[in-house]
């Protein structure tokens, strides 16, 4: 229980900056730009990070991954973060020389459908160019984040995370508030902000937050003598390709929704959609908090004598927090439904189907560390391309049918997650069993889709009572714990008698 306190007390401290930064991140955000943009414009900032997603993956290749395999070992960590680092700036260099020639080549194809653009072609072009630089910039400081993740170093990690969102936060209230009032008030702002073209400050402040972000890492690169060990680099790159493909079907799993979309209906559907995203990405925020401190914590502790029993509870534990997140985001959704703009919060109702597929995700997360450990990573290749073909025939079929449209990709990274999930729990076990409580997280889960489905009945009778409904779902959500205590009282007793509820004596 010793490790996966330990465990639990990284994943905290990653989650103030990445729960709690982003989520701070994504509630100003979305306030904000969902009471300023129109739903086109909004839709042309959810397509445009859409696609920067689907490039970051061909920026860092997986190489943060790479990193924690093969710098595990102390006499080999500046080894294997100088050959990293140097795979990774020639590679950004190239894809930043590529994205620049074909940018516009890249905008016409994606704005080609599309009739009485919000953005044009050549706008999107100057867009696609920003996000260059920011990918080369954040690949850039993916191997000094992860060598303070390997090392130990969570809370200059979470400072550093949380300076970046704060700069992000910061230039976007100034350019998109600030200016404007200026501009009202008549002080000639006009050569810091056009207001024709507002959806260009987003990317801009967010340029701005990576570039200082890289500054405040640069000095990992100066304080080693920078070598390249080729031998070194060819592990890497064959340890990581099968990596690549997975991630990469993972990002499309989630991002290709929103460009099926934007092919079938107009660009206020779009905006919609990123919108109402917004709020299930509550759940990812917890389960990249869990990667940030799980991932590196695995492999340091691979050869420990109780391993994988660590790695079962803290299966077990992810499953209990992430069913909360769950509960806790679909019981208040009244409440927060206020952080999007009114003309935003049609497309809640995918809300609950993309949490379920988030904690899947969070359950392969879990399920795929074996073939991490075992240098059998193509088996997650595997997996991870049957998971896009499903999730991109569930998009094919089901987004084009207009009384589905938007919940077409709920379906899909619904049903995508949970064979991903499911394929690398089978897989597992017969290649490095490890004793997970299945029948402990189905239960989990059943409570809280029980409860789920019992606060829905309730608000068909006292719909649109908000304190009543609050005051129920309050009462559900109790119930739920005491059925969790039960579902496993000597995994729940060992938990709370991990808390330090008092100091101890002296």
């Amino acid at each position: 229980m010793s490790l996966l306190k330990k465990l639990a007390g990284e994943t905290a401290i990653y989650g103030l900056s990445s729960i709690l930064g982003r989520l701070l991140n994504y509630i100003i955000l979305a306030t904000v730009l969902t009471r300023i943009f129109t739903k086109e414009e909004y839709g042309v900032v959810g397509v445009m990070y859409a696609s920067s997603a689907i490039l970051m993956v061909l920026f860092t290749y997986r190489m943060e991954t790479a990193f924690f395999r093969f710098g595990k070992e102390k006499q080999q960590l500046n080894k294997t973060f100088s050959t990293t680092s140097i795979l990774l700036a020639v590679t950004s260099l190239v894809l930043v020389l590529v994205l620049f020639a074909f940018s516009t080549t890249i905008a016409a194809w994606l704005s080609a459908s599309e009739e009485g653009l919000t953005a044009t072609a050549a706008q999107k072009a100057y867009y696609f160019r920003i996000f260059a630089v920011i990918l080369a910039a954040d690949a850039l400081s993916a191997i000094p984040f992860a060598r303070l993740r390997l090392i130990n170093r969570p809370i200059v990690f979470a400072v550093i995370r949380t300076i970046n969102i704060a700069v992000n936060i910061l230039f976007i209230v100034f350019f998109l508030l600030i200016c404007p009032y200026f501009l009202e008030l008549g002080w000639p702002v006009e050569w810091l902000y056009n207001p024709e073209d507002r959806i260009q400050y987003v990317f801009i402040a967010n340029l701005l937050a990576s570039v200082v972000t890289f500054v405040l890492l640069s000095p990992s690169y100066f304080r080693l003598k920078l070598v390249f060990d080729w031998t070194l680099a060819k592990q890497m790159l064959l340890y990581a390709w099968p990596l690549i493909i997975a991630q990469m079907a993972g990002v499309l799993n989630l991002q290709m929704g929103i460009l099926f979309i934007e092919k079938n209906y107009e660009e206020d559907m779009t905006g919609i959609y990123s919108a109402a995203v917004k709020i299930p990405i509550l759940m990812t925020l917890f389960t990249q908090a869990f990667n940030y401190a799980a991932e590196p914590f695995f492999f340091r502790n691979a050869d420990a004598s109780e391993s994988k029993k660590v790695y079962a509870q803290v299966a077990q534990a992810f499953a209990v927090v992430g069913v909360l997140v769950f509960m806790g985001i679909v019981f208040y959704i009244d409440l927060l439904q206020y952080i999007l703009g009114k003309d935003f919060r049609s497309g809640l109702g995918i809300v609950p189907i993309f949490l379920i597929a988030y904690f899947f995700l969070g359950l392969f997360y879990n399920f795929s560390i074996w073939y991490k450990l075992t240098d059998r990573t193509i088996i997650g290749g595997y997996i991870a391309l049957i998971g896009t073909a499903i999730s991109f025939i569930v998009n094919a079929i089901l987004v084009p049918i207009p009384s589905i449209n938007i919940y077409g990709p709920a379906w899909a990274a619904l049903f995508c997650f949970a064979f991903m999930a499911g394929a690398a729990y089978w897989t597992g076990q017969k290649q490095y069993k490890i004793d997970y409580p299945i029948r402990s997280i189905g239960l989990y889960l059943m409570i809280g889709l029980s409860g789920y489905f019992l606060s829905e009945w309730g608000k068909s009778i006292w719909e649109g009572y908000l304190f009543p409904t609050l005051f129920i779902n309050t009462l559900i959500l109790l119930a739920c714990l005491i059925g969790f205590y039960f579902v496993d009282s000597n995994f729940a007793d060992s938990i709370l008698k991990s808390i330090p509820w008092k100091r101890k004596s002296k």
